[in-house]
């Protein structure tokens, strides 16, 4: 649902709302994983997605003489960028029932399940699935230039096997909470890579985003054990 908002609506717009996904999980994680979230975490919690609304709307405003400078609203909620915000807020309540799960998962089961076996069954469903979707839809995974297969190697091989695991390692120790807040930190690891491999500096309202989305991680660190 996420990729698919991008179709719809404007970069910005999707980002902000997928990057909703914490949000979602401090609100369900008391009632399904009896988990709430302490003060600390709800004030990192509030500084992140601050961090994280400045960060997504940076492509979108700027900042000049006069002040902050951004598009009007007027076709926020009308036609296809209608559709496409909510669907990136299915993508976040769908990040949030992933993290939700894997709590339950990986710490709150009896006896819990290990990493190695959660992720070979969750990635290898996930798998399964989006093929059945592709040949359904009638697309072929043939017929794209070599270097476009060896972007999709690294694509699995770094953000999904590493990354994804990395996180699904951490909700065997930490609250889906805290580690859905550390998330937000991605949009930071992107511009720095941005600037690195594509000579694309950061503006200074991505820069003051990045730091409050730091500094509401290392608040809603001191909540955790």
């Amino acid at each position: 649902t996420w990729i698919s908002s991008l179709e719809y609506t404007s970069v910005a717009s999707s980002v902000v709302l997928v990057s909703t996904t914490p949000l979602w999980v401090a609100i369900i994680a008391p009632f399904t994983l009896k988990e709430r979230a302490g003060r600390w975490v709800i004030w990192g919690l509030a500084l992140a997605l601050s961090g994280g609304l400045v960060v997504g709307l940076s492509d979108a405003c700027s900042w000049g003489a006069s002040g902050l400078a951004c598009p009007p609203l007027a076709g926020f909620v009308q036609g296809k960028a209608f559709l496409g915000d909510l669907l990136a807020i299915a993508g976040a309540m769908a990040g949030a029932s992933y993290l939700l799960i894997g709590r339950r998962l990986r710490s709150l089961r009896n006896p819990p399940l290990s990493l190695v076996g959660y992720i070979f069954v969750v990635y290898g469903v996930a798998a399964l699935v989006l093929i059945g979707i592709m040949l359904a839809a009638g697309h072929s995974p043939f017929g794209y230039a070599a270097p476009t297969y060896v972007w999709f190697i690294l694509l699995a091989l770094v953000p999904q096997l590493i990354g994804h695991s990395t996180f699904n390692w951490a909700l065997g120790y930490l609250s889906a909470a805290f580690v859905s807040i550390t998330l937000l930190g991605e949009p930071i690891g992107s511009t720095i890579l941005a600037y690195i491999l594509l000579q694309e500096a950061p503006s200074g309202l991505k820069i003051f985003g990045a730091v409050l989305i730091l500094a509401g991680i290392y608040i809603a660190s001191r909540g955790q054990k």
